[in-house]
C-alpha cells in the first residue's frame, strides 16, 4: 500500500459548487445533472457550507417519479433556502493531507465527503467513493 500520499491523488478537482443566493432547485438540477450527492457552498472561492442530495431530500415535498428521480416541489423554493438547508461549518482538509488522515476523518465523523481546500480556496472534493475506488485499486 503506498504510504503518504496525499488526498490530492485521489480527490475530485472539477468542483460542482453553489452559492448561498442559488435556489434550491438550481441544486437538484446540479444533483441530477451531476450524478452527484455533494455540493460545497462557495462565497467566492471560500467554502461556507455543504449541501448534501440528502439534505434537499429531507426538507422537500419530493415524491418519486422513478426508482433515483425525484421532483422537488415548487412550493420548496419558497420556503427554505441553501443557506437554510446547508450544513454550516464545514470540516475541510487540504490537498497536502494523506489520505489516511482524511479517511480518518471521513469514518470517525462519519462525512461522506469533504472539501478539499488550498489555504481558504477551494479546489477539489473528496468522498467516501474516492476512498473506496482508492482501496481497491491497492489490491
Amino acid at each position: 500500500m503506498r504510504k503518504r500520499e496525499p488526498i490530492a491523488k485521489i480527490m475530485s478537482d472539477n468542483v460542482i459548487t453553489l452559492n448561498s443566493t442559488d435556489d434550491l432547485t438550481t441544486a437538484e438540477e446540479l444533483f441530477k445533472l451531476h450524478q452527484i450527492r455533494h455540493i460545497p457552498v462557495v462565497q467566492g472561492q471560500k467554502v461556507i457550507g455543504m449541501l448534501s442530495h440528502t439534505d434537499l431530500m429531507r426538507v422537500s415535498y419530493a415524491e418519486t417519479v422513478e426508482e433515483y428521480e425525484t421532483e422537488v416541489d415548487v412550493v420548496l423554493n419558497s420556503t427554505f433556502t441553501i443557506e437554510q438547508v446547508m450544513t454550516k461549518n464545514v470540516v475541510t482538509v487540504k490537498a497536502k493531507d494523506t489520505i489516511r488522515e482524511v479517511a480518518e476523518i471521513l469514518s470517525e465523523r462519519e462525512f461522506h465527503a469533504l472539501p478539499v481546500v488550498s489555504d481558504t480556496e477551494l479546489v477539489g472534493i473528496v468522498t467516501t467513493t474516492d476512498l473506496i475506488k482508492f482501496l481497491l485499486d491497492q489490491y
